[in-house]
């Protein structure tokens, strides 16, 4: 029980990743809050956690309204006094080649995944203590090039640029901040980047497991484990690190 009794936080929790995450640290002990934006999915997920033999709560935020995180924040406090693991894990992106991009796709996709990160750290802040854990959701798009998701691919540039520099606005309370950065990972978020079509999904899967030198994309269990090494005292001297998890794709 490498989380046990710890308080952990974890935005965008009702699929993919995030979900995963929350199983996995609800098995490791932790009490953990999960965060989304449509409460019927949050509610399942809520359920899903309990299931699996965790203990979970949902509450209904939208990353990017900065009065919805801090009355998150207020009730973790009002009710526990602390938060040790932070996952800034909220956010998302599409596909649009330069020539086609939009001021409301930009808008939205740094939106989601660069104020809503910055803001829920920032709200977050006076419930981390010494030996904390703060992990931020970025990706191999961050640090390599893909054709149409140049937006994308800057956002989780800029979240992978905030672990660097937090680490030294932090410098003496003993919290760690990292960047834990996916490769293709077999969820709704990623597949549905080429429509509802599950011949064309799986056509896409196939394009991307042809370039990861372990031959398959990965499953969101796998970055919950990675998650949950960042969290624990495992990595006690981790700190503004990024952690891919991605089948070798990064480091070709």
């Amino acid at each position: 029980m490498k989380l046990a009794e710890k308080v952990a936080v974890i935005t965008g929790g009702t699929t993919g990743i995030g979900l995963a995450i929350a199983k996995r640290f609800a098995r490791e002990g932790a009490y953990v809050y999960l965060t989304g934006r449509r409460q019927a999915e949050l509610d399942m997920a809520v359920e899903t956690v309990r299931a699996a033999g965790g203990t979970a709560e949902g509450a209904r935020v939208d990353s990017t309204d900065v009065g919805q995180l801090q009355a998150l924040f207020d009730r973790v406090k009002a009710r526990h006094g602390k938060l040790d693991v932070l996952v800034a894990n909220a956010g998302g992106g599409s596909l649009l080649p330069l020539g086609q991009i939009t001021e409301e796709q930009f808008d939205d996709t740094f939106a989601r995944n660069v104020k809503g990160t910055l803001f829920t750290v920032q709200s977050a802040l006076p419930l981390l203590g010494k030996g904390s854990s703060v992990i931020l959701t970025g990706s191999t798009a961050g640090s390599s090039g893909t054709e149409g998701f140049s937006v994308y691919s800057a956002s989780k540039a800029a979240v992978r640029a905030f672990a660097r520099n937090w680490i030294l606005d932090l410098k003496g309370r003993e919290i760690r901040v990292n960047t834990l950065s996916p490769g293709p990972i077999k969820t709704p978020g990623l597949v549905e980047l080429v429509g509802t079509d599950a011949g064309q999904q799986q056509g896409f899967l196939d394009h991307l497991a042809s370039q990861i030198p372990m031959g398959r994309v990965g499953d969101p269990d796998e970055i919950a484990k990675a998650a949950v090494f960042l969290a624990s005292d495992d990595a006690s001297f981790v700190t503004g690190a990024e952690l891919f998890v991605d089948g070798g794709l990064q480091q070709i």
